[in-house]
């Protein structure tokens, strides 16, 4: 850095050449110099739960009596602006640092302390005012609850029950079609393309309701804490208060934890959490992937439907649609999949007293919340919701499915029905057709037996 464009700060370490216009001070500056490893950065929903945090932190100090009114009105004040995202070109830091977090709860409280210092007019001191009854041993662990909650609140859940709601709506509308059923991607009875698709409603319905089932851990905070789940330097009151204060602000259940050791040695909830979300990523994985197979052809492959055409498919076959959606919900899900397993190893390395995987574990939960919300979204309207319906060429097909003579095993015998089967294969003829020359059932009784919509609604066809 050029002598004009750089200040002097100084730590506990020394003297620190800061860039001239950074709102961070030297522990950011020392941070931004030792982990240049990837590029990767903390999350919006990160800081945002960060500045939320020292905003209440500093409401609940006033409160108790430990900070003066005007102090703590100015780091509300500059906590808000951190929280609302109007200075996260102040927050540098990559993802892989110290394990704890602590660069990045330092580079908070830097920021935080000289938007207040000029708001008040004299220093507001990063560590003793903006961090007062705090550690980042409690506060990574708290953001890391904190912005997933919101997150999984304000965008999956939304999403999801947006998705369930169009895969409901949709299956009411194609309930009428009765298509072949598929199992070991071979011929199999008929079914209703609305019991298809109604099965990935019920799929993510139940997600929905895993992911919910994971809040109850993820409200509890472990702040108040401080650094080893003592409690040193915080008051008594200072955990419960600041839940409460969260709660307030979010509009969340946030409570204090039941065992503030747990909560800073173990990311359990996370952990937990992690593993919903990698439930609901298979489910989209599968449901994706039934979309592609059906999509298939035009003309050499399955062609039940046909996606909405949104793109060009190939920069050398002219006329070629991809199912390009689905194929980008197959990466989403890839993705989560392998954030879970990040997750599953960082979540193993609480060492003692502190977890020294949390800015990993923050980055991989978000990322995985986010995408499989936004995922859900563009499955629902640019897949799902207007995709069209080959009915004659559906209909065609279910009447040759030799395995329609299934119907007929409890009247002739699976022995009989199978060389039934074989032979209507074979003669590419119809069952009925093998049927009448070789039963003595007649026309009608076959007709009613295999008709494939009464096959779609189960039980048994007597004669």
């Amino acid at each position: 850095m050029a002598a004009e464009n750089y200040r002097i700060e100084r730590d506990s370490l020394g003297e620190v050449k800061v860039p001239a216009d950074a709102l961070y001070g030297a522990q950011t500056q020392r941070a931004v110099e030792n982990f240049p490893i990837s590029g990767l950065r903390f999350p919006r929903p990160f800081i945002r739960a960060l500045g939320m945090i020292k905003r209440a932190a500093a409401m609940v100090n006033q409160e108790l009596g430990l900070m003066e009114a005007d102090m703590a009105e100015a780091i509300q004040a500059a906590a808000l602006e951190v929280e609302e995202g109007k200075h996260d070109a102040h927050f540098p830091l990559d993802i892989f640092q110290t394990g704890s977090g602590t660069s990045t709860n330092m580079n908070a409280n830097e920021v935080i302390a000289t938007l207040a210092s000029a708001r008040l007019g004299r220093r507001v001191h990063p560590n003793d005012h903006v961090n007062m009854s705090q550690s980042s041993n409690d506060v990574i662990p708290t953001a890391i609850h904190v912005s997933a909650y919101l997150l999984v609140a304000e965008e999956l859940l939304p999403a999801l029950r947006h998705l369930h709601q169009t895969l409901t709506e949709k299956a009411a509308s194609v309930d009428h079609v009765v298509t072949t059923g598929r199992t070991h991607l071979m011929d199999a009875m008929p079914i209703r393309l609305g019991q298809e698709v109604g099965g990935w409603a019920s799929q993510i319905a139940h997600g929905i309701d895993r992911i919910q089932a994971s809040l109850p851990r993820l409200a509890e905070l472990a702040q108040g804490a401080t650094a080893v789940g003592t409690g040193i330097n915080a008051h008594p009151e200072f955990g419960r208060r600041i839940a409460a204060r969260l709660s307030e602000l979010s509009g969340l259940p946030f409570v204090t934890s039941s065992n503030y050791f747990e909560s800073l040695s173990a990311q359990d909830a996370a952990v937990e959490l992690s593993g919903q979300l990698k439930t609901v990523a298979v489910s989209l994985m599968k449901i994706a992937n039934d979309l592609r197979w059906m999509n298939s052809g035009p003309i050499a492959g399955i062609a039940e439907i046909v996606l909405p055409a949104l793109q060009p498919g190939s920069s050398i076959m002219p006329g070629k649609i991809n199912p390009v959606i689905p194929e980008a919900v197959t990466m989403v899900c890839a993705q989560v999949m392998g954030n879970d397993v990040t997750i599953g190893v960082a979540g193993q390395s609480g060492n003692f007293q502190l977890n020294v995987m949390l800015p990993v574990i923050a980055y991989n939960l978000l990322q995985s919340i986010q995408l499989l919300a936004n995922g859900s979204r563009v499955l629902a309207d640019k897949a799902i919701r207007d995709f069209t319906v080959n009915e004659e060429r559906i209909a065609a097909l279910v009447g040759r499915n030799p395995i329609l003579v299934t119907a007929l095993n409890p009247i002739i015998g699976y022995e009989k029905a199978a060389q039934l089967a074989k032979k209507a294969y074979a003669e590419g003829r119809s069952i009925k057709e093998v049927a009448l020359e070789m039963t003595d059932l007649s026309s009608e009784e076959l007709d009613r037996i295999l008709d494939p919509r009464k096959l779609t609604e189960g039980g048994i066809q007597a004669a």
